[in-house]
């Protein structure tokens, strides 16, 4: 529903209520975790973040399919001298990452329930989540391409915090190459939102996808549409701009790294997906190619990484490099198929991949380490409840029918097999063999990697030891993912219903 603000009519300011509510609610929470007693903080941080995951499946709920328009709409005077607005809303493209989102927060404040890595101080701790909340719910709701750009930003800073403070021993190095990387992508990023503010006159992204590039050159197209690929591609991750991604998750604390590799490398595809792609039709239909050769280098060369590691979190890292790898390459068809399994991919990349990292942090508490060599094997035996969930979130990952991994895949595939007829038909063939290479990789890493840390040899170190299955918390932590990966695996159309009429509008 569409109110006025204050209540009457007022000419140009529009105000919805849900989309401020989701930024509200968690703001208003990182003062509210800041002032709660010691013994109640992290339950007023799990209320704050379930008030706003509630406040998603509202917004869910009153999203009209069958529109596949931008709804919820808000439109206030921001910054009148330079023509901003502030501006939010959602439809089928940015609905499903707000409410993963919000989804994947409320677990990680469920998870400091359990536990809460070294110095502690929950209050800063659950504070710099709700707010890294704010900045990417902003992000997949922003209307405007500077409200966008200062959402997106918002972000690095409770992250670079939260992997400096409470992160690995390399923590100060890995959140600072994380901040330094970041940074200069958005510098980057930033150059090409300006070209087109300059180049089109406006910042309102709902115009310019409609104009679909109309008064921007070519040229122009192409420069903007270079300088948005690289700023995004450094969150993606893109090789080969991804070298900060496995520093920053080998040091990061779980939650943080759920959030990374759930949340934060869905915002640079997005971005390409929502601004992109439809403001810069010439631009991206010059540099496609090359997004698709970048991005099937990732895939293979992510999988080859992952059979060299013996960490597990720095694995996971690598096998997200390649994961997003069909997620580019998706959108290098520039195709409805191609570009809607990208946004599957996306949502299932954030479920699975947070499910494992959730499970890495398990078997962290328990062995006190991450590297492969020093857990051993046996984990079937010493843990089975643990070996099995660790087991599913593994054949998820590789793409396995059934579960949530495969369609986004799959279909990426599809889409470089039928790839836009503006684009090389033999050159996206070759693109798609390679991936296929890539799934087999994929396949071969995760399935030595359960052979060797669930039916292995327990060590001589670890023999003796005894620690309890997967907790109550845990296992709170861990069914809604689990749930969801089969789901969206037997019934796509979770996503694909709510994407698929919003990019064919997108796609004109």
């Amino acid at each position: 529903m569409i109110l006025s603000a204050g209540g009457g009519a007022v000419a140009g300011q529009d105000v919805a209520a849900l989309p401020l509510l989701l930024l509200a609610v968690p703001l208003l929470g990182t003062l509210a975790v800041t002032a709660s007693p010691q013994r109640l903080v992290r339950l007023v941080g799990v209320g704050v973040a379930a008030a706003t995951f509630g406040l998603s499946l509202a917004l869910l709920g009153a999203y009209d399919v069958s529109a596949g328009m931008v709804q919820q709409r808000v439109d206030l005077r921001w910054i009148p001298a330079l023509g901003v607005r502030f501006q939010l809303g959602v439809d089928g493209i940015s609905l499903p990452l707000v409410v993963l989102t919000t989804l994947l927060t409320l677990l990680c404040a469920v998870y400091t329930l359990h536990t809460l890595p070294a110095p502690g101080r929950p209050r800063a701790f659950l504070a710099l989540l709700l707010l890294s909340e704010v900045g990417m719910l902003g992000t997949f709701l922003a209307l405007d391409l500077l409200v966008f750009f200062v959402f997106f930003e918002v972000v690095l800073i409770p992250m670079y915090f939260l992997i400096g403070t409470w992160g690995g021993p390399r923590r100060r190095y890995a959140s600072a190459k994380f901040l330094l990387y970041t940074l200069l992508g958005s510098a980057i990023m930033l150059l090409g939102l300006l070209g087109i503010d300059a180049a089109a006159g406006t910042l309102d992204m709902v115009s310019l996808t409609a104009r679909a590039g109309a008064g921007i050159g070519s040229r122009t197209q192409t420069l903007c549409f270079v300088a948005l690929l690289l700023g995004f591609g450094v969150k993606a991750p893109m090789w080969p701009l991804h070298t900060w991604l496995p520093d920053a998750h080998t040091e990061a604390p779980t939650v943080a790294s759920v959030l990374l590799a759930g949340v934060l490398l869905k915002m640079g595809t997005y971005g390409l997906v929502r601004i992109a792609l439809p403001m810069l039709p010439s631009g991206a239909r010059a540099v496609a190619p090359w997004l698709g050769v970048l991005a099937v280098v990732g895939i293979v060369y992510g999988s080859l990484c992952c059979l060299a590691q013996r960490d597990l979190k720095r694995l996971i890292a690598y096998s997200s490099v390649g994961h997003m790898g069909f997620v580019l390459l998706g959108i290098a068809t520039l195709t409805s198929v191609g570009i809607n399994a990208a946004l599957f991919a996306n949502v299932a990349h954030g479920v699975i991949t947070g499910l494992l990292f959730f499970l890495v942090g398990f078997l962290k508490e328990r062995y006190g380490t991450s590297d492969l060599d020093d857990i051993g094997g046996g984990l079937a035996v010493k843990a089975p409840t643990l070996s099995g969930l660790f087991t599913f979130a593994a054949v998820a990952s590789l793409g396995l029918p059934g579960l949530a991994g495969f369609w986004g895949e799959m279909l990426a595939m599809l889409g470089a097999f039928r790839p836009a007829p503006t684009l090389s038909r033999p050159l996206f063939l070759t693109l798609m063999v390679l991936a296929g290479v890539g799934t087999v990789l994929a396949a071969a890493y995760l399935l030595l990697l359960l052979r060797r840390l669930t039916t292995g040899t327990v060590t001589s170190r670890w023999r003796e030891v005894r620690y309890a299955d997967v907790g109550a918390v845990e296992l709170a932590v861990v069914t809604p993912l689990v749930v969801l990966t089969v789901a969206l695996g037997l019934y796509p159309r979770l996503v694909f219903g709510f994407t698929d009429l919003a990019v064919h509008r997108l796609l004109g």
